[in-house]
């Protein structure tokens, strides 16, 4: 038993570190990819340029997205440019799938607003992810996935980190 304990124990120290629901969270890792895409305009870089249309040429990798309730105005402006699109609405500090739906008609987003928590910011309990449904996405096996790659740094000074 000590052993499974100790394995326990090591498990935890290893996959948290101080602030890590910045990036774990939905809807603190939308605010961060947005400040850094706003960082990186700020000093001109390259890789914040955006094409003909507007968008990010090689920042592109995250949907339109908006944070409810707090960016709900937003959400609903940007709805309306493009009324037959299907949004996607996730939990923010939820998992596997718990709680996500599609709405494709702001009739639907009320209907949650007034069945499930309230909008008002100060009452509410938990934020909602709302992004642009990829219609097209891709599969593998017919199946969406995520990419993830795990980096454990070990230095600063000087850098050591292993893929």
């Amino acid at each position: 038993s000590l052993y499974i304990c100790l394995t326990v124990f090591v498990f935890r120290v290893v996959n948290h570190f101080p602030n890590h629901y910045e990036l774990t969270r939905k809807d603190l890792l939308v605010k961060n990819i947005k400040r850094y895409r706003k960082d990186l305009e700020k000093e001109g870089n390259p890789i914040a340029e955006k094409d003909e249309n507007g968008k990010y040429a090689h920042l592109d990798f995250l949907p339109v997205t908006f944070i409810l309730p707090a960016d709900y105005n937003m959400f609903v402006e940007e709805f309306r440019k493009n009324p037959s699109s299907t949004w996607i609405m996730k939990p923010c500090g939820k998992s596997q799938g718990v709680g996500i739906f599609l709405i494709n008609k702001l009739s639907q987003l009320k209907k949650w607003s007034r069945d499930g928590p309230s909008f008002n910011p100060a009452a509410v309990k938990e934020s909602y992810v709302i992004s642009r449904y990829i219609d097209n996405p891709l599969l593998i096996g017919g199946r969406k996935f995520d990419i993830r790659i795990y980096v454990l740094v070990i230095s600063f000074r000087p850098l050591k980190a292993y893929l």
